[in-house]
């Protein structure tokens, strides 16, 4: 009766985690694309290695479809709004947001890449550290409408959800306990990110 009571209360809990888990990652992903201060990279991460723990191919699924859409649609929305706040006489404060992370010796190479290579620039945009914004506010300035800027930055989300899920799972794949996977994985996604920025620091 024991066992029966606890495999009762343990299918529950896995339905909550799961219509708790993925409608929470999509949002917060989808707010980091649209406000780039949220660490959407660990958190693809940690899902990840939550997911890996389940022994289940379709969780993984499930976080890779949720990340790469929140991330597609923040994305989209947001070039939006800079495509307005450029037409706007008065500018915006989402457009403000994008130059002031975009500064201006990282915009000129974004600007002068894109020229070079066009949408494969994006793509590697999404997978370099803080190389986001700059490509982006490039696009901006050189008038890409939101089709064509999408039509890039779709294999661009996709690429990204899939190195971020496999960073989890290596890390989330060394340890039996899903707590020690979810440590190592962000401890890895942070050094993916700091070390570009140490990197052109030292040079």
């Amino acid at each position: 009766m024991v066992l029966a009571a606890a495999a009762t209360s343990t299918v529950p809990l896995e339905s909550t985690q799961r219509a708790l888990g993925y409608p929470s990652l999509f949002l917060l992903v989808l707010i980091g694309a649209l406000v780039p201060v949220v660490p959407t990279g660990a958190l693809v991460s940690s899902a990840a290695v939550v997911a890996l723990h389940r022994a289940a191919p379709f969780p993984l699924a499930l976080v890779f479809v949720t990340a790469s859409l929140a991330a597609f649609l923040g994305d989209a929305a947001l070039y939006w709004l800079g495509r307005r706040g450029m037409r706007s006489k008065n500018g915006s404060r989402w457009l403000e947001a994008i130059r002031s992370r975009a500064p201006e010796e990282r915009l000129a190479q974004a600007r002068e890449k894109l020229a070079s290579h066009g949408v494969a620039v994006l793509v590697l945009s999404r997978l370099v550290p803080a190389g986001r914004i700059p490509v982006m506010l490039a696009c901006l300035m050189a008038e890409w409408p939101l089709r064509r800027f999408a039509r890039g930055n779709l294999p661009a989300c996709l690429a990204w959800a899939v190195t971020y899920q496999v960073i989890g799972i290596l890390g989330g794949s060394l340890f039996k306990e899903p707590w020690e996977g979810v440590v190592v994985a962000v401890a890895l996604t942070v050094l993916v990110s700091v070390t570009p920025g140490l990197v052109r620091r030292v040079r």
